[in-house]
């Protein structure tokens, strides 16, 4: 393999990583269950207790993303149909304007808190960092819809693994979990900086601002997809 070819290979996993990264971060942005629960921790326990929560989510959001790939490897003939591909991605794009849309109207009032989550004093020790993550890859792992949310940045990103080779894939897959671990540590940060500032109204407003973007990334996919 000559220095252009090593070129070539080294700028395609770093653009691999970048749609990677940037899928981990908006399937883990809208402030949902898991969301909720992060942040009542964060405030309640302390970041540590909010971040290991969010952690736990990651690697959920990492074995759907992985079952997403596997199951797109089916249809990867498919894919590859230029008339076909056009068809996914505007479905794809259709698809994150209405989770963008869910996102803007979701209530956090409608998530009840854990009664275990009491406000109180809570060393970090790492049975309770333990704990936090299972419940937070418990909750994450019992919405499988995810897949759905996944499928279509798959399809509106052409974020395709099983054309690749073994160490491309393996970066795909790590990105989308860095990805979602750095939006649970800036969340945590931003949330651990407020304190009680940040309440329903703040996870209101996230969502607000969240499901704007993910509807705007939606309704620019389509227009991209027609025009080009």
């Amino acid at each position: 393999m000559n220095w252009l070819e090593q070129f070539v290979g080294q700028i395609s996993i770093v653009e691999i990583m970048l749609k990677g990264i940037i899928i981990g971060i908006i399937v883990s942005a809208p402030m949902g269950p898991v969301g909720v629960m992060c942040i009542r921790r964060t405030l309640n326990k302390g970041r540590w207790h909010g971040f290991m929560t969010g952690i736990g989510a990651s690697v959920s959001d990492l074995v759907y993303a992985t079952i997403t790939a596997l199951g797109m490897s089916f249809v990867f003939d498919f894919i590859n149909n230029a008339h076909n591909m056009f068809v996914l991605q505007v479905v794809g794009s259709i698809l994150l304007f209405f989770f963008g849309l869910h996102t803007f109207r979701t209530n956090p009032h409608s998530y009840r808190a854990n009664p275990m989550d009491k406000l109180g004093s809570y060393p970090v020790t790492k049975s309770k960092l333990a704990y936090n993550f299972a419940t937070g890859f418990a909750l994450a792992i019992s919405n499988p819809l995810v897949i759905l949310m996944f499928v279509a940045l798959f399809a509106r990103m052409s974020f395709v693994l099983p054309e690749l080779d073994f160490v491309e894939r393996v970066a795909g897959y790590a990105s989308i979990w860095m990805g979602a671990v750095v939006w649970w540590f800036a969340i945590t940060w931003l949330v651990g900086k407020l304190g009680s500032r940040f309440d329903v109204r703040g996870i209101w407003l996230l969502n607000r601002v969240i499901g704007s973007a993910v509807m705007i990334f939606g309704i620019l996919g389509i227009a991209y997809t027609l025009i080009v």
